[in-house]
């Protein structure tokens, strides 16, 4: 599967934040690192300001005190495997995606439920 993603032309006149909300889930490892690679191109570095890629979308078993929120973590999973051959994935797994896009540095900050919010700074 080819994402239309990796063809889109970021602007890059210097934009201080990116979000991706439910966006990355639906896309393998290679295809993410591609989208985040062009969003990077287009942010302020955070040495002129401080731009940052934000993120929300699951980190499984980020929630360790619901556990009904891990078992929906699971099926979203298996559901992004069977839809799209996308997945939700675990820090260690957005870490790896991050550092081969490039950026330096994150931050993770779960909410209630499903989603965490994921900051990415280059």
């Amino acid at each position: 599967m080819t994402s239309f993603y990796i063809f889109i032309s970021f602007p890059s006149n210097g934009f201080f934040e990116y979000h991706l909300q439910w966006i990355l889930h639906d896309w393998n490892d290679e295809e993410c690192v591609s989208i985040l690679k062009r969003c990077k191109e287009a942010i302020i570095s955070r040495e002129d300001g401080g731009g940052k890629v934000i993120i929300i979308d699951v980190v499984m078993g980020s929630n360790k005190c619901y556990e009904k929120s891990n078992t929906s973590q699971i099926y979203m999973d298996m559901l992004m495997m069977v839809m799209c051959n996308g997945a939700e994935r675990g820090e260690q797994e957005w870490e790896k995606i991050f550092i081969d896009s490039g950026f330096k540095d994150y931050k993770i900050t779960p909410t209630l439920g499903l989603r965490s919010v994921i900051e990415v700074y280059p």
